[in-house]
């Protein structure tokens, strides 16, 4: 499945730490951090398959032994 979202990137003043943390706008939970930029892509896109993964798991069993229909759906925003 590819679906395009909003990777937003702010820089963590070295006062606090610095690096950078990372969230997705569209897709809430979705944060993740790095002490350097190309960390902090890698990390979120890890965290984002992680989400992905974690809601199949918990929604599967929920609905474990009832009857549901799953399709792919493709939005256009």
């Amino acid at each position: 499945m590819m679906a395009t979202f909003t990777a937003v990137f702010e820089e963590v003043p070295e006062s606090d730490g610095g690096g950078y943390v990372a969230y997705i706008e569209e897709v809430p939970g979705a944060i993740s951090e790095g002490e350097t930029l190309a960390e902090a892509r890698e990390n979120l896109q890890d965290a984002l398959n992680e989400l992905f993964e974690a809601n199949r798991v918990l929604a599967s069993r929920s609905q474990a032994g009832q009857s549901v229909i799953r399709e792919s759906i493709t939005i256009s925003v």
